[in-house]
């Protein structure tokens, strides 16, 4: 890639290179409200959404189990994959913010002793080595790394012949009226809630704007399969406000 090489941030047009700290930014902003937050702009739904997600992975109770779960600094995918899990699941959470790892870490405490770490690292060049993980999450997160591609290329390194890639974001809704209500809400209300809660709804409007420019499901599920990921598919969820997509190392 070179220096003159520009992407989205929100709305705007950046370098990419600038991109990822303007992300980081943003979440340093939103760390220590973010989980309050999902809930009060999903109406709790972000919980019901990932619970799809870890029926979906479906981890095993009998047999070691390493999962990767990368932007996941909070803990929610990561806690729930532990307790769905048996004894020998291991999670590794991976984040490159900091202040979302050391939230992550204060909600664990110690309950999950050595079957969970916490890494601080890039998507786009995992400090982790490959084949390594048996299945592979990420909430929320794909639409705010800069280099996509290069996400779901480390993606496919570092997991297992057999190994499962999930994705649940944000989506494109295919409901009428759904889509207006939608829209007049993600742009009208969230922001505002942000500034409440937070003291800043610049993070949120950003946000928003990420979900916008976002690929769409089918254009997602074709970078998915140019990665190397086999049986590339996505299951749309709630009208169409977020999808899982999923694929294999095979």
């Amino acid at each position: 890639m070179t220096s003159e090489e520009t992407t989205h941030f929100g709305f705007r047009d950046v370098p990419l290179a600038r991109k990822q700290g303007l992300v980081d930014d943003v979440f340093h902003k939103v760390a220590d409200r973010y989980d309050l937050m999902n809930d009060l702009m999903s109406a709790g739904m972000h919980r019901l959404w990932k619970d799809a997600l870890i029926s979906m992975l479906r981890p095993p109770h009998h047999h070691a189990f390493h999962h990767l779960d990368v932007a996941g600094g909070t803990g929610d995918i990561a806690f729930r994959v532990l307790q769905a899990g048996g004894p020998r699941t291991a999670v590794t959470i991976l984040d490159i913010n900091g202040d979302m790892l050391r939230v992550g870490r204060e909600r664990a405490g110690d309950k999950y002793g050595e079957r969970l770490r916490f890494v601080q690292g890039n998507a786009e060049t995992l400090p982790l080595p490959s084949s390594t993980y048996d299945a592979y999450t990420i909430a929320f997160g794909i639409r705010n790394v800069p280099d996509i591609p290069a996400a779901l290329r480390e993606a496919y390194r570092v997991l297992r012949r057999g190994g499962r890639f999930l994705c649940l974001e944000f989506s494109r809704v295919d409901v009428p009226l759904l889509d207006a209500f939608y829209d007049a809400y993600s742009f009208n209300v969230i922001p505002g809630l942000g500034r409440l809660v937070t003291g800043d709804g610049e993070p949120y409007r950003y946000l928003v704007e990420s979900i916008r420019k976002f690929p769409t499901p089918d254009a997602f599920t074709d970078m998915i399969t140019e990665a190397g990921f086999a049986r590339a598919s996505y299951r749309p969820l709630s009208g169409g406000i977020v999808a899982i997509h999923s694929g294999w190392k095979v």
